[in-house]
């Protein structure tokens, strides 16, 4: 790599990195490795780990050359997988990997992480930045994320205890978040869409490129408020294939396609597509990126927690009895 580049990136993140530092950090940016400190208060202190990219809607990143929010994508995949176990995020890592370190972008990737990290309310503690000469095409890039977080033994969340007559509560998304974007491009392709056309107030690239939303701090403060006896991050295989991931063999989740908006993204795409609703279901989240599934009586507090850190909540659908090998989860 080219030193001074890397040494210029360096000084480039450090303020971005010192946003997000918190309580157990001893060392962070800079050195061979980075020290962190299990929060003291936890009698029996379990840590969850996660790692995860942002496939495909690299490509639609680098055909526009906007390069802000990517990263919060980037820490979004891992940090909302971890939080579906009960687990506050603590640092997060990241690996940029590109042929020849272009210092502009890559600040702008990492300053779209450190935000990503402000949101979660973990630290970037570190990272490392690869360039490897004529594996990668001039002005593109790879990414991957690491998070670490921690939970006590007896909060894990493991959907364990989620019986029929549980309510199914669905969390809005921001859009298609980060998966899917194989078949979006391809419409996109098709199409012939104009990405710099007028979308619902803005362009239609700034829509397929909003960045993935991050819920660890509302579904952190409902965990406190209230329990939750299951979480799924709404990721590549949509509801039908996620949500089954939390739930006990002898139960289904039926949900109601009627009880939620679909934002007019999917609308499009699915119209654009001529995409079949059993595949938008499979592919794409339709506008719900984490499910929570709670007791009958406590699912009014959960959505009203939920409410209070700003998000917008819907009552999806219910736990009924499955028997057989009927699919786990359907859309009705």
């Amino acid at each position: 790599m080219d030193i001074d580049a890397g040494d210029q990136l360096v000084e480039n993140i450090k303020p971005f990195a010192r946003r997000t530092l918190r309580d157990g950090v001893l060392a962070g940016i800079g050195g061979f490795g980075a020290l962190f400190e299990v929060p003291k208060g936890y009698r029996e202190p379990v840590l969850v780990s996660g790692t995860d990219g942002v496939g495909t809607k690299l490509k639609l990143a680098f055909q526009l050359d906007r390069h802000d929010t990517i990263g919060i994508d980037l820490v979004a995949m891992s940090v909302n997988d971890i939080l579906v176990q009960g687990a506050e995020p603590l640092f997060f890592l990241d690996y940029f990997a590109c042929g020849k370190l272009a210092v502009d972008t890559a600040t702008q990737v990492v300053k779209g992480i450190a935000a990503g990290c402000e949101q979660a309310g973990c630290a970037l503690i570190g990272g490392e930045t690869a360039e490897m000469p004529g594996m990668y095409p001039a002005g593109e890039y790879d990414l991957a994320g690491f998070a670490v977080g921690v939970v006590e033994k007896s909060g894990i969340i493991d959907g364990a205890g989620i019986v029929a007559g549980d309510v199914v509560l669905g969390m809005a998304s921001s859009g298609a978040h980060s998966n899917g974007y194989s078949l979006v491009r391809k419409i996109v392709e098709t199409f012939g869409a104009d990405l710099s056309s007028d979308f619902d107030g803005r362009t239609l690239g700034e829509a397929l490129l909003a960045p993935t939303r991050i819920y660890v701090r509302p579904v952190l403060a409902a965990m406190r408020a209230v329990r939750i006896k299951g979480l799924a991050h709404i990721t590549g295989g949509g509801l039908v294939e996620n949500v089954p991931r939390v739930l006990p063999s002898n139960v289904k989740a039926v949900l109601a396609k009627s009880a939620w908006r679909r934002p007019k993204l999917f609308e499009w795409l699915q119209r654009n597509g001529n995409v079949a609703e059993a595949e938008m279901h499979r592919v794409f989240n339709c506008g719900i990126g984490m499910v929570a599934i709670v007791a009958a009586e406590n699912a009014g507090r959960a959505q009203q927690a939920f409410e209070r850190e700003g998000e917008s909540v819907f009552r999806i659908g219910e736990i009924r009895p499955r028997s057989g090998d009927e699919p786990q989860t359907v859309v009705l």
